[in-house]
């Protein structure tokens, strides 16, 4: 007993092909007086498991093959989203080292920049104290040496009192007339 296949379907199909097994077994009667069924057409039933079975491991190799390709995707998109992932985590982890890396680095530019500031405002009042000591040293010499100049001007401009007995001027030897002529001594005249 043959059974037309679904509209639009091949017939050959295995599906198909299994669905007429079934009808085929649900269309058996019941033996009077008991559970068991007859199977009248018993070898269009072996044919037809024949022909599905025939088929059924090409339809399985596909479908084999359909999960495996699946799986071998999923396993590659896997392996992808995790490689995708990894980088991710170390583009961020750069950027945070980067990121800390210039924090690190503004903070030593920091540190050095006040350490020139004091360095500078140290060398600055090391000269000033230097300058101020050489300029008193040079005070106290230049002190010395106007006392000195007075003193010395002092003396130039003190002339010794002329012995009253002796008329002569100061320094002049005794018996000397014409070095006395030709002497001329401005505070004695």
């Amino acid at each position: 007993m043959t059974f037309d296949d679904e509209p639009g379907q091949p017939a050959n199909d295995t599906e198909s092909l299994i669905r007429q097994v079934i009808e085929i077994i649900e269309g058996t009667r019941a033996l009077p007086l008991s559970s068991s069924v007859k199977l009248d057409n018993k070898d269009e039933v072996l044919e037809l498991l024949d022909d599905a079975c025939q088929q059924l491991p090409e339809e399985l190799r596909q479908a084999r093959w359909l999960l495996r390709e699946r799986d071998d995707f999923l396993a590659k998109m896997a392996r992808e989203g995790e490689e995708i992932i990894a980088a991710a985590s170390a583009r961020a982890e750069r950027m945070v080292q980067r990121t800390e890396i210039v924090r690190q680095a503004k903070l030593t530019a920091r540190h050095v920049v006040e350490e020139a500031r004091d360095e500078a405002r140290r060398l600055r009042m090391e000269a000033e104290d230097y300058c101020d000591q050489k300029l008193a040293a040079f005070e106290v010499v230049l002190d010395r040496t106007i006392k000195t100049v007075s003193a010395g001007r002092e003396k130039l401009a003190y002339t010794p009192p002329r012995p009253d007995d002796d008329a002569r001027p100061y320094g002049e030897v005794p018996g000397d007339a014409a070095a006395e002529e030709d002497f001329f001594d401005q505070d004695f005249v």
